[in-house]
């Protein structure tokens, strides 16, 4: 049973979903104006993760996570290097979404905030209608945070005088908390004709309007850095539960943890931002990838040369007996028979299994969950490496897949069907067993035994039950 810690209440709860079988999750992607860092990487990567888990646990997930294409930082970015401000976002929404794929993340959908102006204006007249926000003398808009009660319950943080968002011109504002959802023109800035003049969406209005338009106004799962709890995901609670007049707006909070270079928090000031290209360059997609996915999210992962490194050694030993079962899985010779130590071996491997189930269902508890897939390697090194059983192979075979359908990293060794390296088609093989079947009931069993050796050396095991055969892969 999966459990799950809130962020919302700090609670563990057991994750139950709007719908039984459907699962919505969004998770609030990038502001293109520099490149992707190992730290928007580890965020990524996580609820790649955690969505993978969910469809392995047999949900039907939908995976939304937006791209934020005009913004302040995208502007100040154009003005310092001379350059038009789409061009910045198209150079660096490229960039990360090449990273994504060489890091295997699947997204079901990529909105992005400059196709959905129409949407973001209609949300904010909506709310300033039911008198949550106002229009200020400048043309900007502003949602009042007085007007609604919860706010501060997502970061715990009551207390107004910390609410100070610093944001537009606070002397325009009724309160300084107060956050924009338009701003208005200003000159050599882009913009957007609006009911209260030119101006631009707010940061956090977009995503709150994305993910309502692709997931509906309830969300089973919303996930962000733990950076954004505070003002962004208190916003985004803030204006959304006002619009829909539905609370909670988001079933589960869930956040990633900060990522930190010799105990210090990457940061711009201090200089020791790793570019994702980079980290990729010196370990490797897979190897990054696991090393990602080794501690728990909410725990702050330190980056070193020392736990990369052990994740290399894990990917190595993966990578290595995932190729080692899928050859032996070709072998024209088995035994069908097992021993009492293939036994205790098979046993030993449904146990960790099970354990690995365990430890994913407990808030998706990484750091614990990579431990028995270190003992996995062990196991096979140690009991299944020798052995000549096929239902032992076949079935640390079974269990490769399965955590890789949530690591991710062993795709090229174990995703491929036998059949499809040999151009072997299932109408192929088909074909086949029945010119067999003719050789056989033609009393041409040597013919018909050299067919059957040679699929199974190409990992196709033929069954033959009275005049009739069928095959596994």
């Amino acid at each position: 049973m999966l459990r799950l810690q809130n962020t919302y209440g700090k609670r563990i709860e057991i994750f139950n979903p709007w719908n039984e079988f459907l699962v919505n999750m969004y998770v609030c992607g990038p502001t293109v104006y520099d490149y992707t860092h190992i730290g928007h990487a580890r965020t990524f990567v996580v609820f790649d993760a955690i969505r993978r888990y969910l469809s392995l646990k047999g949900y039907n997930v939908t995976y939304v996570q937006n791209i934020t294409d005009i913004d302040d930082k995208i502007i100040n970015r154009a003005k310092e290097t001379n350059s038009d401000w789409k061009d910045i976002a198209n150079i660096y929404s490229k960039d990360y979404l090449d990273n994504l794929n060489r890091l295997n993340i699947k997204i079901d959908l990529h909105p992005r905030v400059t196709h959905h102006i129409s949407e973001i204006i209609d949300f904010i007249q909506g709310l300033i209608d039911k008198g949550y926000a106002y229009v200020a003398q400048s043309g900007s808009v502003y949602f009042s945070v007085d007007k609604y009660p919860n706010y501060g319950r997502l970061s715990n943080n009551f207390n107004k005088a910390y609410w100070n968002q610093g944001e537009g011109i606070v002397s325009e504002k009724k309160n300084p908390y107060d956050f924009a959802l338009w701003k208005s023109y200003k000159e050599g800035e882009p913009y957007w004709d609006s009911p209260w003049g030119k101006g631009r969406p707010g940061w956090h209005i977009e995503c709150s309007v994305m993910s309502s338009r692709y997931l509906g106004n309830k969300i089973d799962i919303h996930g962000g850095g733990s950076d954004l709890i505070f003002p962004h995901h208190e916003n985004e609670i803030a204006q959304s539960e006002s619009y829909f007049g539905t609370s909670p707006w988001v079933k589960y909070w869930l956040h990633t943890s900060m990522l930190t270079i010799k105990g210090e928090k990457m940061s711009k000031s201090i200089g020791n931002i790793i570019s994702l290209n980079d980290a990729i360059s010196t370990w490797g997609n897979n190897i990054l990838r696991l090393w990602l996915l080794s501690s728990h999210y909410r725990a702050i992962i330190e980056y070193s040369e020392q736990s990369l490194n052990q994740a290399k050694r894990l990917f190595e030993r993966l990578n290595t007996i995932s190729q080692d079962v899928v050859k032996r899985l070709k072998k024209e010779d088995y035994t069908i028979y097992m021993r009492n130590e293939d036994i205790e071996s098979f046993s030993n491997l449904r146990e960790l299994l099970l354990k690995w189930y365990e430890s994913m269902d407990n808030d998706f508890n990484m750091s614990e969950a990579i431990r028995y897939v270190w003992d996995l390697t062990d196991i096979y090194y140690k009991k299944i490496q020798n052995s000549e059983s096929y239902a032992l192979i076949s079935f640390t075979y079974k269990v490769l897949q399965e955590m890789n359908k949530v690591y991710g990293v062993l795709d090229d060794v174990l995703s491929k069907e036998f059949y499809v390296e040999k151009n072997l088609t299932p109408e192929l093989i088909d074909l086949i067993l029945e010119v067999r079947k003719q050789l056989r009931e033609n009393k041409m069993y040597d013919l018909a035994d050299q067919i059957r050796l040679k699929l199974s050396s190409m990992g196709i095991k033929v069954i033959d039950k009275g005049n009739k055969s069928d095959y596994l892969l």
